[in-house]
């Protein structure tokens, strides 16, 4: 039997790993990405490719001492270099020794037909409707993960007891991995959300900072040095611009579930500023920042792996997005000299800098209106 593996990325695995085992599919989790992951992957990787590369390379290194023997990749068109990663990868592992066999998950391009067909050619002879039913496990487990980071993200900066809602959460996200089938996870999504409820809070007006960027620097804790959980605590609301369930109904299965954000609004609420594709999530990080400055966030934080050529693109942007819309932009770069303390003082300094300016705006709107 073929043991698979897959990159972290945030908690896609517990959406990933509830739909292979739900096809009969051996699971093999790498361990949380670490320091000693990005050490093996810039060891190995070439030295001028971006962050996740390495830390995906990490990942399926230490996977295979766990016994992987078949990795799970998404795949990508475009200007962005990622959708040659999953081939790049495979032939430095190959070089360094391991046997691993590469199945490459493209998007679609015209009818999600397309995408069970790939997953199929790992999950043996499973029938049509049981491809389907394990896709949708993941999916509304998938969902189930983004309403409860959203959750997270809105306590962390109101909460009496500090610690509280992470503790929470993670109760929480161990309800939704338990659940087996639909009909468990439906009632899994119930205790999980009672799980929340029950952080003690005081209501109270807060910063509001939308983060906006590369997809996998987005998502993967490691590679953005938790910066969600470190604003929280630092008494600011945050919101991702891409969350995981919002990107596979994108990408994966062409807009089908309705009443989700959709990439589409960011890319028009860009054209001002960037009218077409640069690659990744070029277009949508600069459609993003308006989105959030229309919504009356105090700052936007801009998160890029070093040598993102889409980022960059949008990074020479926003600048201007920033002058037209009055919203603050802050841009982090990370790859693997990226450190803790020089982040932190990024961050509070950013943070200072939008208190000021809401408190200059009271002051302001005192004396007008007063």
């Amino acid at each position: 039997m073929v043991k698979v593996t897959f990159p972290h990325m945030g908690h896609m695995w517990l959406c990933v790993k509830a739909m292979l085992e739900y096809l009969g599919v051996a699971v093999v989790i790498p361990p949380p990405s670490s320091k000693r992951t990005l050490a093996l992957g810039a060891r190995y990787g070439p030295e001028f490719a971006c962050l996740p590369l390495k830390l995906n390379l990490g990942n399926f290194i230490e996977a295979s001492a766990l016994g992987a023997d078949t990795i799970l990749m998404a795949g990508g068109c475009g200007p962005c270099r990622f959708g040659y990663y999953a081939q790049v990868e495979h032939a430095i592992l190959r070089d360094l020794g391991y046997r691993y066999e590469l199945v490459v998950l493209e998007p679609p391009e015209r009818h999600v037909g397309q995408l069970l067909s790939r997953i199929k050619t790992i999950t043996g002879n499973n029938s049509w409707k049981r491809v389907y039913r394990g896709i949708k496990l993941g999916y509304q487990k998938i969902r189930a993960v983004d309403e409860l980071e959203r959750e997270a993200h809105r306590l962390r900066p109101r909460e009496i007891v500090p610690g509280s809602t992470d503790r929470a959460f993670q109760e929480a996200l161990k309800e939704i991995e338990r659940a087996a089938d639909l009909e468990e996870l439906a009632a899994a999504r119930g205790r999980a959300g009672e799980t929340m409820r029950s952080v003690r809070i005081e209501e109270r007006d807060v910063l509001r900072i939308g983060i906006v960027g590369e997809i996998f620097t987005l998502l993967e804790p490691f590679a953005n040095l938790d910066i969600e959980r470190r604003l929280g605590r630092m008494g600011v609301e945050v919101d991702r611009s891409i969350y995981l369930s919002e990107w596979v109904n994108d990408h994966m299965l062409f807009g089908l579930i309705k009443g989700l954000r959709s990439r589409r609004d960011a890319c028009q609420a860009a054209r001002p500023y960037l009218k077409h594709f640069v690659g990744g999530h070029g277009q949508e990080t600069v459609g993003s920042a308006v989105l959030y400055a229309r919504a009356g966030y105090d700052g936007v934080i801009h998160l890029l792996p070093f040598t993102c050529m889409p980022e960059i693109v949008a990074q020479s942007i926003l600048p201007v997005v920033s002058a037209e819309m009055d919203i603050p932009v802050l841009s982090l770069t990370v790859d693997e000299q990226t450190g803790e303390a020089g982040l932190m003082t990024r961050l509070e300094a950013f943070v200072d800098l939008l208190e000021r300016k809401r408190a200059r705006k009271n002051v302001e709107g005192r004396i007008c209106f007063g």
